[in-house]
């Protein structure tokens, strides 16, 4: 199954910046998934477990950050067009 994810993550501390560029760094060196990204978030595309098991890893990461908050929608379907 294909899904799609959109992902926004919100580190709660002054420098910010860093921990998001990191983030999405990590995710984009998956093979096997599509990734767009915005000012607002970033798009994930792939087959389900790829997608999943890159998320799970990366975002066990970024909470080991104190007060890191993560928004996200999945849809059971390629959006990528």
């Amino acid at each position: 199954m294909t899904v799609s994810v959109e992902i926004s993550y919100y580190p709660l501390s002054g420098n910010f910046i860093p921990p998001i560029r990191n983030f999405i760094d990590k995710i984009n060196q998956y093979e096997g998934l599509k990734v767009v990204t915005n000012g607002m978030s970033t798009q994930i595309f792939g087959e389900y477990s790829l997608v999943m098991n890159a998320l799970t890893t990366e975002i066990r990461k970024a909470m080991e950050l104190p007060h890191s908050v993560f928004v996200m929608k999945i849809v059971n379907a390629d959006l990528s067009d």
